[in-house]
């Protein structure tokens, strides 16, 4: 018997040889030589050597300070105005630059708030990155609700026995199979300030009363703009996941509920949503990574404009690594979002995990 059991897990180890091979060529080893290039002042063509500077890359990164300015007086210690009333401040740049404070050196300012008559202002080593994490953040948190709940939604409605349901599968489909980077040029014409798609129908419908609005040239709507393309753009994608889960729920149960009165929403909540609840972990640990990997629908249709305002950590670190050839820089940035999204996952896991 345990001669036939050891024949058995090897004959198993032996069939997921390829498949964890495979796992280490291409993700274990390129992260380790991503993590070591991190470490170095590597560029993709110089004629330096490249040198070891430890953890230099991540504070430079990472490297952020919160200053506090006194308000500009007079010399009868009355506070300085402009023309619109506002208090004058001291600029930035007179700590940032000064050798009194060295810590600051080379900072620039991200935000910054009031308090009272002084200004709390947060400064950055880099304030590009750090727009672009709380941007990919701010995708993350929006797409995984918006899409999620979408591709719900549709699985339920087209999980019926109707005439013609196949051809709706493949309309909602469609999007998924289509070239990310067409589709992403179709959106800038329907987002076009002049004569896009979205301003005509919703002039039409106000009878031209809107103003068109500049969708991916403006710095309040674009990363919004993208936002919407992708939540329509994977959706049919998670629909599938989402239509498997309710086609391995078994019938029995919805008869079970009927015979017991249960409404819609209750058949929902009691049968439906407990059936998907391995489907809900999957489809949430997807649609996060995915988030977290953005970047042609910002490389093609805003660049990571306007003002920086669609910057993504993946569109910095290829920008970094072969636009820039600082190579050191977007493998630093790849090292950061490898670890945001392990620990994410993680945490998601642990939250959904079954309880007994």
């Amino acid at each position: 018997m345990s001669s036939k059991l050891t024949r058995s897990n090897r004959a198993g180890w032996l069939f997921a040889l390829p498949g964890f091979s495979l796992l280490f060529l291409f993700i274990i080893v390129p992260f380790f030589f991503a993590f070591w290039l991190s470490l170095t002042n590597q560029r993709l063509v110089s004629p330096n050597p490249t040198e070891f500077i430890g953890l230099k890359n991540y504070r430079d990164l990472l490297s952020v300070s919160i200053i506090t300015l006194e308000p500009e007086r007079t010399e009868a210690g009355e506070v300085v105005r402009d023309k619109d009333g506002e208090i004058e401040y001291p600029r930035v740049r007179t700590i940032t630059r000064s050798d009194e404070f060295p810590q600051y050196r080379g900072m620039q300012e991200w935000f910054r708030w009031q308090s009272g008559d002084t200004a709390k202002v947060v400064i950055a080593a880099d304030v590009v990155f750090m727009k672009a994490l709380v941007n990919t953040l701010t995708f993350a948190l929006f797409i995984v609700p918006i899409q999620g709940g979408g591709a719900l939604l549709l699985a339920l409605l087209i999980n019926q026995k109707l005439r013609g349901i196949n051809a709706y599968r493949t309309i909602y489909f469609m999007p998924v199979v289509i070239s990310i980077v067409v589709i992403s040029l179709l959106w800038r014409f329907i987002y076009s300030g002049n004569e896009g798609l979205l301003n005509n129908i919703l002039s039409a419908l106000t009878f031209g009363a809107f103003t068109p609005v500049d969708w991916l040239g403006n710095t309040e709507t674009a990363l919004g703009s993208i936002i919407a393309m992708s939540a329509w753009q994977a959706m049919g994608f998670h629909m599938v996941i989402w239509l498997a889960g309710l086609q391995s729920i078994s019938p029995t149960l919805y008869e079970a509920a009927s015979i017991e009165g249960a409404s819609k929403w209750q058949t929902f909540r009691y049968v439906t949503w407990p059936g998907l609840r391995n489907t809900a972990v999957l489809v949430l640990i997807v649609i996060t990574m995915q988030s977290f990997a953005v970047f042609a629908q910002v490389d093609v249709m805003t660049n990571g404009g306007p003002l920086d305002s669609t910057q993504t950590l993946v569109f910095q670190t290829v920008e970094r690594g072969y636009g820039k050839q600082d190579i050191s820089g977007g493998a630093t940035i790849s090292v950061i979002l490898f670890l945001m999204v392990l620990m994410i996952s993680a945490v998601q896991a642990f939250l959904t995990r079954e309880r007994k």
